[in-house]
């Protein structure tokens, strides 16, 4: 549901437009939300702001503050060139540019959305999905997730070879079959 490509996005707008259209429009009584490395970012804090219509969570390569805490790992001279350039070029082979290229803008009004330093006010089920041969999002940021999310029914689910993008056969028959374990559920309780 949530997969965010563009470099001038701003999480705000994206996560307000997430809400307005997609939720508070289309969504009359509950939801599983699933969202894909940023959009994972933006579908905790949908869930976040409307726990009444979410009943369920499946994050895939979740980037909760990715781009914030990696920029502030940087050496100070490269933040700088950044800053004084307005932009971070960071490297990849999950897009056929080979990079992303990160406003310092957005950056900025980012780090208003962190969450990964307190406990996270969501109580419904939680499903993380991450490879281990990420080399955009580490997977441990999963699991820093799964540690501060409040929900008792938080499962981790790391693929050996799995890349970013999960998008191998077997990467998505897990999420398929992810999805459907957490419909299921959902449908047959009490």
């Amino acid at each position: 549901m949530f997969g965010i490509e563009s470099e001038n996005v701003m999480i705000d707008r994206a996560k307000n437009q997430i809400l307005y259209v997609k939720i508070d429009l289309c969504i009359t009584f509950w939801s599983i939300l699933v969202g894909s490395s940023m959009g994972g970012w933006l579908m905790l804090l949908a869930a976040i702001a409307r726990p009444e219509k979410t009943k369920a969570l499946v994050g895939i390569s979740t980037a909760a503050d990715h781009f914030v805490t990696a920029f502030k790992t940087l050496p100070i001279e490269v933040r700088k060139e950044c800053e004084d350039k307005g932009v971070w070029t960071i490297p990849t082979k999950s897009n056929k540019e080979g990079m992303y290229t990160v406003s310092m803008d957005f950056l900025r009004e980012a780090e208003n959305h962190c969450i990964l330093q307190s406990p996270i006010p969501i109580t419904c089920p939680v499903r993380l999905i991450h490879g281990l041969k990420d080399k955009d999002v580490p997977w441990h940021i999963s699991m820093q997730v799964a540690e501060r999310v409040l929900s008792p029914d938080v499962d981790v689910i790391l693929r050996r070879h799995g890349q970013h993008r999960m998008a191998e056969k077997d990467d998505i028959k897990l999420i398929v079959y992810t999805i459907d374990d957490l419909i299921d559920k959902l449908t047959t309780m009490v």
